[in-house]
């Protein structure tokens, strides 16, 4: 557990994922001092369920990412540029008060290893075709957000590199699909990386229909 500086989105930042920020509210241009002299320079990212990036006042969801300043920036007025790099998923155990900036308690929290003992016998019945699950959903991703380019939406590069690596592939395709926050953000919540691909399999139903009757539609 550890009390960590937050700073909370109308997005959301997945592990290994990059974060781009514009800090002008004085909380936040605290925040980013602080984290500048900090050991390591970091601060969690939590989805906003209600309410504003800015003046306060928003609720805020559970589940975030640990994010660490790999560049910063300050321009002439105060203000910082930020570009941080998520590098573990966490959840909060309770949020103190927003004094100077907000701030939680938190745990890392890691996904769950849902790969089968290699000492004990597998259970067939049970047991996903990983390498077909990734396969399949790799490529129903690439696909959806290629559409999604092509039809004008705000999407990501349908040919970004997508790691061997399950774990890290499941957030990488998580971010390359094109699927709202709320979607991303229970993503983020599966419980490991089979759970993650097989809840984005479900969501990708949804959003092949959707294109397919906005590219039939006149």
């Amino acid at each position: 557990m550890a009390v960590m500086p937050m700073f909370p989105l109308g997005s959301v930042l997945l592990p290994n994922g990059v974060l781009s920020l514009h800090v002008f509210e004085p909380r936040y241009r605290a925040l980013v001092t602080d984290c500048v002299a900090a050991e390591h320079h970091e601060f969690g990212v939590v989805l906003i369920d209600r309410g504003s990036e800015v003046g306060g006042g928003d609720v805020r969801r559970q589940v975030g990412t640990v994010a660490r300043m790999v560049q910063v920036a300050e321009v002439d007025d105060g203000r910082f540029a930020v570009i941080a790099v998520g590098v573990a998923r966490m959840r909060v155990r309770e949020w103190l008060v927003d004094d100077p900036y907000p701030l939680a308690e938190i745990d890392v929290w890691p996904d769950l290893d849902e790969l089968p003992d290699p000492h004990e016998p597998p259970d067939l019945d049970e047991l996903p075709d990983l390498d077909e699950l990734l396969g399949s959903v790799t490529q129903r991703t690439r696909r959806a957000a290629a559409l999604a380019v092509e039809l004008g939406d705000d999407a990501a590069d349908p040919s970004s590199d997508i790691a061997d690596d399950l774990l890290t592939a499941s957030y990488q395709l998580a971010a390359l699909a094109p699927i709202g926050p709320a979607d991303v953000y229970s993503l983020l919540s599966a419980a490991g990386p089979v759970a993650r691909l097989t809840a984005l399999a479900a969501l990708l139903d949804d959003v092949e229909a959707i294109q397919s009757f906005r590219l039939q539609s006149p």
